[in-house]
């Protein structure tokens, strides 16, 4: 984007800070502190448990910028309050940012051990193909499915520590992955259908990605009442069930007061919900496998 005016530093500041998904990331760096902790328990290392978080937090950033990077000539069709169509950064400034950010996820991932750098880096490669076009067709949900699991299973191996278990979080994160790239989608259908992009949202269109994001995260809490159940994966009652139990709640709010002819801002906060209850659904029932 061009610039037209003088900028400030404080524009350049607040560019930068817009550019960086605030909202999005912390819940990010939120999922990967409490896995992270979980992982560590009762004996964390403090310094250890500041790098993962870190190196975590300075990747989802990265993915952040790069992301509006991608998405300059769309955003400026259709978003003008992005940072780089508002002309408080250019383009050229968040790429670098993203690529600068990238460059500090490393230095942090490098103390940690071999297995924690592997599997941020399989992160970042699936996020960032995301960002330069596998957003724009069906494929963006398997991205997420993938993705997913990888928060948790780096979260513990960062902190030294892998579990059997934590293979069955791969089909949990399949289920819990694609709801969440439909809720993350969703407020954009409209503008990505114009635009000719083909997400998995567009091709399910709004009823039906509301369906199957409820449906999906369902499915994961229903595959985890049976691994309880059947003691494929043993697990405290009286961790998972009040997990399950608030899980199911949330779905049924998510269908009383959230749906296909709610304004735009109601489906952004419906994303948050989704991720919050997808959040507590994984983390409660590790809670349960781990205690």
């Amino acid at each position: 984007m061009k610039i037209t005016r003088k900028r400030r530093l404080r524009d350049i500041a607040l560019g930068y800070y817009l550019l960086s998904h605030p909202a999005p990331v912390l819940i990010h760096i939120i999922a990967v502190t409490l896995f992270a902790l979980l992982a560590a328990w009762p004996h964390p290392i403090w310094h250890v448990l500041v790098l993962v978080i870190a190196a975590h937090g300075a990747m989802q950033i990265s993915i952040a910028m790069i992301n509006d990077y991608c998405d300059r000539r769309l955003d400026a069709a259709g978003k003008p309050s992005k940072p780089i169509v508002r002309g408080l950064v250019t383009s050229t400034e968040a790429l670098i940012g993203g690529l600068v950010m990238m460059g500090i996820m490393l230095l942090l991932l490098l103390p940690l051990n071999p297995l924690a750098l592997g599997i941020s880096l399989l992160y970042l490669l699936l996020a960032q193909g995301y960002n330069l076009g596998l957003k724009s067709t069906p494929l963006s949900g398997i991205v997420f499915a993938l993705a997913m699991p990888l928060i948790p299973l780096y979260a513990f191996a960062g902190v030294g520590r892998t579990l059997p278990v934590l293979l069955w979080l791969v089909p949990v994160g399949l289920f819990l992955g694609v709801s969440l790239n439909l809720a993350n989608s969703i407020p954009d259908i409209e503008e990505d259908a114009a635009t000719g992009a083909r997400t998995l949202a567009v091709v399910l269109g709004v009823k039906y990605s509301y369906l199957v994001c409820r449906l999906l995260i369902l499915a994961g809490a229903i595959l985890i009442a049976m691994l309880m159940v059947t003691r494929l994966v043993p697990a405290q009652f009286w961790v998972v069930v009040p997990t399950l139990i608030f899980t199911f709640l949330a779905v049924g709010g998510m269908l009383l007061f959230f749906g296909p002819m709610q304004p735009l801002v109601a489906r952004k906060v419906h994303f948050y919900v989704a991720a919050v209850t997808c959040l507590v659904l994984a983390g409660g029932w590790l809670i349960g496998v781990i205690v």
